[in-house]
């Protein structure tokens, strides 16, 4: 694609990176093939070749976008299915980013956009608020039907994601046997408050695997929803804090999460800080990604459920994760079942599903059908967004993948799958 940018805007890094991601868009079309909203709207604009061209438009002008602009980078779920399938190696990731910080930076949008859009990251990212906002939301949950009516869709879709409460088990961080190094185990900010049973089935699979598990006092949130809601400054204060707190955790092998959404913003932390990011970036990895890598534990557990494996697209598109997370559950016994247009969003995609509920609430159902056509008795999903995402309309337990590789090495079952969700001493 042709860019008419002047010496002057090409001076900026940021818009130099995204003038060079443009030029290498041909215009093939392989991505509308693959994308969640061209696939439902048709509408080109809603594509990933369509808002390359917007954001050329807007980057090249300056200026405050024109609303439809925004109407259509807002709509982008930065699922990246579109990185998969892109023959040309364009940078969609870096172009949306910096579309929505550019957009951020000069477009005022209405008041109840600016205040949701202010309170997500200053909730979201904070565990203690995010579990009061949890207990509130528990309290609120019969609303849901007035805030529809109200034309309040933002409300309704976060009282949806609320779970039921959950116990934090305590265990062990100590290597077991013969200790083979150490990794530093993100903290997270939504899963723990949401599914501590998580981080808990995690550190059991890790040690088990021989290594120590540290968790860095000082660290926060990775960055990512901030980054995806253009606060790219919030973002990289947040980036900056964690890679202060991991190097006084001491020597580590990895950075460690469970979480695929964190993995792959901290695998941009090169992009996002530069220079300081780029060692970072090549120590992280999704838990499923270091379990493959160094070995799956003995296999104890007989029992085996089917399981319909839902491929995260921050762990399939964003991070190029694909073969590990269902090798390794049918190396632990499980009978795993592929999920039709796995290549598809749930819908999830951060806060995608609290800002842009109509088309997330179509991704899911369209989602949900797709696992149900396999007849599997559980389903696995890497991240916790399309856990919280799918959860409340599927009759299956919605389990992280390494609570069952746990299981079948040693752990207790996960609670989903014990009776009426009843919580299991570790």
């Amino acid at each position: 694609m042709r860019t008419a940018f002047t010496p002057e805007q090409l001076a900026d890094p940021k818009t130099a990176a995204s003038a060079g991601a443009i030029r290498k868009c041909v215009h093939c079309g392989f991505c509308t093939a693959t994308c969640p909203t061209y696939v439902l709207t048709g509408d080109e604009r809603d594509s990933p070749r369509g808002r390359i061209e917007l954001i050329r438009e807007m980057l090249e002008g300056g200026g405050p976008p024109a609303p439809s602009t925004v109407t259509h980078i807002d709509r982008c779920l930065s699922c990246l299915a579109c990185t998969t399938t892109c023959p040309s190696g364009v940078d969609y990731a870096q172009l949306i980013d910096h579309a929505r910080a550019y957009i951020e930076a000069h477009h005022r949008r209405p008041w109840f956009e600016r205040t949701l859009r202010a309170l997500i990251p200053a909730i979201l990212t904070r565990p203690r608020r995010l579990r009061l906002a949890l207990f509130a939301g528990r309290l609120a949950r019969p609303l849901g039907p007035l805030f529809e009516r109200l034309k309040a869709p933002q409300l309704a879709a976060l009282l949806r994601l609320v779970p039921p409460p959950a116990a934090t088990p305590q265990v062990s961080r100590a290597a077991r046997g013969r200790a083979k190094g150490r990794v530093v185990l993100l903290q997270g900010c939504v899963e723990p408050a949401m599914a501590p049973q998580i981080r808990a089935a995690a550190i059991r699979l890790i040690t088990r695997a021989g290594y120590e598990v540290v968790l860095a006092e000082g660290e926060g949130c990775c960055g990512a929803i901030s980054e995806h809601l253009g606060r790219a400054g919030e973002a990289q204060g947040m980036a900056r804090a964690n890679l202060s707190a991991w190097a006084k955790a001491g020597k580590i092998d990895a950075i460690v999460t469970t979480a695929a959404g964190c993995g792959t913003a901290l695998k941009a932390y090169g992009r996002l800080l530069g220079q300081p990011g780029e060692a970072t970036a090549a120590k992280a990895r999704d838990v499923l990604e270091f379990i493959a890598e160094v070995g799956l534990p003995e296999v104890v557990t007989a029992r085996r459920p089917s399981v319909a494996y839902h491929a995260a697209c921050s762990l399939q598109h964003g991070q190029q994760i694909k073969a590990a997370p269902p090798r390794l559950l049918a190396e632990a016994g499980y009978e795993v079942r592929q999920v039709p247009e796995g290549h598809l969003c749930c819908g999830s995609a951060g806060v995608y599903n609290i800002l842009q509920s109509a088309f997330a609430t179509q991704l899911r159902d369209r989602k949900a059908a797709n696992i149900r056509s396999t007849g599997a008795t559980v389903l696995a999903a890497g991240n916790i967004g399309c856990m919280a995402q799918l959860s409340p309309v599927l009759d299956m337990p919605v389990v992280h993948p390494v609570e069952l590789l746990d299981w079948a090495t040693g752990g207790p079952p996960p609670p989903a799958l014990t009776p009426a969700g009843a919580r299991v001493s570790p």
